[in-house]
């Protein structure tokens, strides 16, 4: 047998080995999840980003056939957990569960153990959730010119409360003090239920609160709805309007819940995760969580998501300064 010929069946035979093999790789890579998913949620359990995220996490669950393990990593505004997504395999067993936060922490922070542009991949946003102006009944204000008023007739004598420096809380308070040209101090606290209960006592002045941890207290009167820090009225909260709607321009605050995943994960297994997020939106059992919270479902493209991540980190960059803020070492 001549030697071309030798080479000729040599390289047909690695093509019917290869072909072989490809349906065997294709079954493996189509094998995913075959192992439980770990859900890394940045902030403590009963956070509004934590009761999105497993109410997400067990429809998503019900769909792959794998459990969704939610691990919370609170602490630092969120940073922790955000650094062990960052540090994780990038093979689809280990997401996150976010909040605008992710955004404002570059700006926050002077150094931070993980890129927030490089490390991370977009899956998808998983819902708008806005934050309602909440304040004491014992403080006599009905509306958010009243507010106002009482700010610009004391000036730098308000407060308000915050889920830390940093927090979406915290820059939704900052941008509409910004856009109301007042003054006030930030109270930042480790989480929501503190912060609420201090505006509930009237020892802090006002408090830019999920919906979820204050709705039960606006509706049985222990708090006053004065506004929604969002582009347009929450459906939880009809009768409650925009802060632009009451006189504030300007002052509209995104506040977001969205899934990452490391940069590196197959891009396969993201548009995967995207497709299993939005089948589990549309369960009326998720449904009728978000509605329960206030909250409205919202997605795009992972490229679309990673666009807007871009885009968001360089807004916040431009808020944080302006509001003063100087990163935390």
């Amino acid at each position: 047998m001549t030697f071309a010929r030798r080479a000729a069946l040599a390289s047909l035979t690695s093509l019917t080995v290869l072909a072989a093999l490809s349906p065997l790789a294709a079954s493996a890579q189509g094998a995913y999840p075959n192992k439980p998913i770990r859900v890394i949620v940045p902030f403590a359990a009963g956070s509004t980003t934590d009761i999105i995220a497993r109410a997400i996490a067990d429809k998503m669950g019900q769909s792959m056939g794998q459990t969704l393990v939610i691990d919370n990593r609170g602490g630092a505004s969120g940073t922790i957990g955000q650094a062990a997504v960052a540090q994780a395999a990038p093979d689809g067993y280990t997401i996150m569960v976010h909040s605008s936060s992710h955004t404002v922490s570059p700006s926050t922070f002077a150094k931070l153990p993980f890129d927030t542009l490089g490390d991370f991949a977009g899956v998808t946003p998983i819902s708008s959730t806005p934050n309602v102006l909440v304040m004491s009944p014992s403080k006599n204000i009905k509306t958010l010119q009243e507010l106002l008023a009482a700010a610009r007739a004391k000036p730098g004598s308000m407060n308000f409360a915050s889920a830390g420096q940093g927090s979406a809380t915290h820059l939704n308070a900052e941008k509409f003090k910004l856009a109301a040209r007042i003054e006030a101090t930030n109270i930042p606290f480790k989480g929501s239920g503190e912060a609420v209960t201090e505006v509930m006592s009237g020892r802090v002045d006002y408090y830019f609160s999920p919906i979820a941890p204050v709705i039960g207290q606006i509706k049985n009167g222990q708090l006053v709805a004065l506004a929604v820090g969002s582009p347009k009225r929450a459906s939880a909260l009809p009768q409650v309007p925009t802060t632009a709607e009451a006189g504030v321009p300007g002052s509209e605050f995104n506040f977001w819940i969205g899934m990452m995943a490391p940069s590196k994960t197959p891009r396969d297994i993201v548009n995967r995760l995207h497709d299993e997020v939005v089948k589990a939106l549309n369960t009326p059992e998720v449904k009728e969580r978000f509605a329960a919270l206030g909250a409205e479902a919202w997605t795009m493209k992972p490229e679309q998501f990673d666009t807007y991540l871009r885009d968001e980190i360089k807004s916040n960059a431009v808020l944080v300064k302006a509001a003063g803020l100087s990163p935390a070492q």
